[in-house]
């Protein structure tokens, strides 16, 4: 089986896209990889190189989130579908919306990742106003949408936005993402800190909430403090001498540093899934999970909750786990084997194959 899959190199998109494609290479697929949002860095070429039977494709044309895309989705969509004649796929992995019109003669999947206006209401508590560019957004989405064979999303709460705000797919599924267990281990003996990974300049990430409260134990901030398009970000000052911003972390980094923390702080509003978390339940941390919808569907009681959006709340259960370590090994080991049954790359590689085996199947048949 042939794959196209579209990635981007921005965000964490990129790592499902490294478990998918090593995976798929590895049960003998041909992979061809094209990715969008920047020119890859020289960690991103190098694992790419890796693969000598992967065709790699980087360009750096918009991402349809970001402002002023339209002309560089326009030119993506051109060059994506000279590939596609180039390469000829048996099937199309999409994880933009944009692009689900290109080659109408070939299957194609879109993954709903994450998108512009669920965003908003977690964050704001209602949409966006309307502007020219969040219109062309909208029906850029609702576009892609239709005219997907399947849309994929990686939790219920995530299909349930697509279906709210855009539109409800002719198909849809859900399939959960999945992690390489071999990639990530855990000190026999944890260390008590707490760490948390992501964009402090996301409003999303609801990271702030660890920094408003004096912490009972040492926290660790890793991930990008500027905006790409701000002066202004990362100046926020934290309420307590225990939290240290790490700044961004390669994959190495963040394994070694989870590994050794007894607890990892989940604070979004908005999050369709959550590889950290995952990463982190791996790695045997036990979980502090803001209490919102998909959090409750991934985790179940494998999580210790917080109320929602709440940073006393939040500190306040910090200091009950670091104050019983029998607590938080029993919370570490509940999130570790409901990773290791529920969300592994093996698992989500299988659900999409069969997927992709049933798509272009029902093609055949048409």
């Amino acid at each position: 089986m042939h794959v196209l899959i579209t990635t981007d190199t921005v965000g964490g998109v990129w790592t499902y896209t490294q478990e998918l494609v090593k995976a798929l290479l590895g049960r003998g697929n041909k992979v061809t990889l094209v990715s969008f949002g920047k020119l890859p860095k020289p960690v991103q070429i190098s694992w790419a190189e890796s693969f000598h039977e992967l065709d790699y494709r980087p360009t750096d044309y918009r991402l349809e989130w970001m402002e002023v895309a339209q002309r560089d989705i326009e030119e993506s969509r051109s060059y994506l579908e000279m590939v596609v004649r180039e390469v000829q796929p048996d099937i199309l992995h999409l994880n933009q919306y944009c692009y689900s019109n290109v080659a109408p003669g070939v299957p194609r999947i879109v993954v709903a990742h994450s998108d512009v206006v669920s965003w908003w209401v977690a964050v704001h508590g209602h949409e966006p106003d309307e502007s020219p560019w969040i219109c062309w957004y909208r029906e850029t989405v609702t576009h892609g949408l239709d005219h997907a064979d399947v849309v994929v999303a990686p939790s219920q709460w995530m299909l349930d936005q697509v279906r709210t705000y855009y539109t409800r797919p002719r198909a849809a599924q859900v399939i959960y993402n999945g992690r390489d267990p071999d990639l990530f281990a855990s000190c026999e003996l944890k260390e008590n800190i707490v760490v948390t990974a992501g964009r402090l300049w996301d409003e999303g990430k609801r990271m702030s909430l660890l920094l408003k409260c004096e912490q009972a134990v040492p926290i660790y901030v890793a991930g990008s403090l500027e905006h790409p398009h701000r002066i202004d970000s990362g100046s926020e000052k934290s309420a307590s001498r225990n939290v240290h911003f790490m700044g961004e972390q390669t994959q190495e980094q963040m394994q070694q540093l989870l590994s050794r923390s007894a607890i990892y702080a989940a604070t979004s509003c908005y999050e369709p899934f959550g590889l950290a978390p995952l990463e982190a339940a791996l790695s045997g941390c036990a979980l502090v999970a803001n209490d919102i919808p998909t959090f409750r569907e991934i985790w179940e009681d494998a999580a210790v909750y917080f109320q929602r959006n709440e940073p006393d709340d939040l500190a306040a259960v910090i200091r009950k786990l670091a104050e019983d370590e029998a607590l938080q090994r029993r919370c570490g080991s509940r999130a570790y084997q409901r990773a290791r049954e529920r969300y592994t790359a093996e698992k989500m590689v299988d659900q999409y194959e069969a997927l992709y085996e049933n798509v272009m199947s029902l093609a055949r048949v048409a």
